[in-house]
């Protein structure tokens, strides 16, 4: 048998097993990294966008309109590529966990606030009226109710921050897709080499998926 999916192929494809693993395993560090990120930024970005005093919701509209409307590509390079000439030089895989955490940190400051609009206005009065300042309200009162309805849209995130750890492979960041491109090329064995990383990142990527639909049937049922 020949063609793209020969036995042979796919016999190579399990004699190098490892190439694969040690990228499935990169890229679940790089993803766990990047979303600890980017959840950090998420929040802060997102708590800023959502509080009435103007310079930090200037600061929270510029942050994501920047991050939002540029490709994460061109975001990957530019800390690649630029900061050298800044005098700045980061490993590869530093380089994957900014340029993926930023990114996904200003579409994660949306879901922060819009999680935190939901919560009634009321909220906030009743806390500004017990003594509480803003910010204490938001921490204590506000942020806690809304995290129940950010937690779908947030889980949705972490799936498309897994598959965008992907553009690693553009600089040879040793993830997944950079391995299993660099094995597929020196061997010409383009088809078993994509089909068993897109099934290396479903097992990463469908069970969040589902949990994220489980997770907002829970809370429709519950209003």
């Amino acid at each position: 048998m020949t063609g793209p999916f020969a036995l042979f192929k796919w016999e190579a494809l399990f004699q190098d097993w490892t190439i694969f693993a040690q990228g499935f395993f990169t890229t679940i560090l790089i993803s766990l990294s990047a979303l600890a990120l980017a959840i950090c930024l998420g929040i802060i970005f997102g708590v800023f966008g959502a509080l009435h005093y103007k310079i930090p919701r200037t600061i929270s509209k510029i942050y994501v309109s920047i991050i939002q409307n540029t490709p994460l590509v061109i975001q990957i390079f530019f800390l690649y590529n630029m900061l050298p000439h800044l005098g700045i030089t980061l490993p590869v895989f530093t380089v994957g966990v900014l340029g993926v955490g930023i990114y996904h940190g200003a579409y994660i400051s949306e879901v922060v606030r819009g999680g935190i609009g939901a919560v009634p206005v009321g909220q906030m009065e009743s806390a500004l009226s017990q003594g509480f300042t803003h910010l204490e309200g938001m921490r204590y009162i506000i942020l806690p109710q809304a995290i129940r309805l950010m937690l779908p849209p947030l889980t949705n995130q972490a799936v498309s921050l897994i598959k965008n750890t992907s553009v690693m492979a553009m600089i040879a960041g040793g993830d997944l897709m950079y391995h299993a491109d660099s094995w597929a090329s020196n061997n010409l064995y383009y088809g078993p080499g994509y089909v068993a990383t897109a099934i290396l990142y479903l097992l990463l990527c469908l069970p969040l998926a589902k949990f994220a639909v489980r997770l907002e049937k829970r809370i429709g049922v519950a209003r």
